[in-house]
């Protein structure tokens, strides 16, 4: 009953009639309905797409960015496969050392992380 005199008080004031003719049109309304249950609460949503697209890019980015460092440890393994640098990549990277050597590791003071107490 008050949809219906909703809809009389609405005929009465004829600048309105035409905006609202529109928008309770049946063909306007099962479109709009449809739009929004397309963009939003579809399980292929657009929203859904959007976040998607931003996983597909970022896999994308770490593909590239694995060839790029596999590429690289290529190059690395070429370079040990003679016996003189891998001995000189274990000295310098794991400080390995022959049986009858002493290493000593200087740590320069610009190097050296300094604590503060702020007692």
């Amino acid at each position: 009953m008050k949809f219906k005199k909703f809809l009389n008080d609405l005929k009465s004031k004829p600048a309105l009639i035409p905006v609202f003719a529109i928008l309770f049109n049946k063909y306007v309304l099962i479109i709009l309905v449809f739009v929004i249950w397309m963009l939003f609460l579809d399980t292929n949503s657009w929203l859904i797409h959007r976040e998607l697209d931003g996983e597909i890019q970022e896999l994308k980015n770490n593909k590239e960015y694995y060839i790029k460092e596999i590429i690289k440890d290529q190059k690395d393994i070429k370079v040990l496969k003679d016996s003189s640098e891998l001995e000189k990549f274990a000295r310098e990277t794991y400080f390995m050392k022959r049986d009858d050597e002493e290493i000593y590791i200087i740590e320069y003071q610009d190097s050296i992380l300094n604590f503060k107490d702020n007692d």
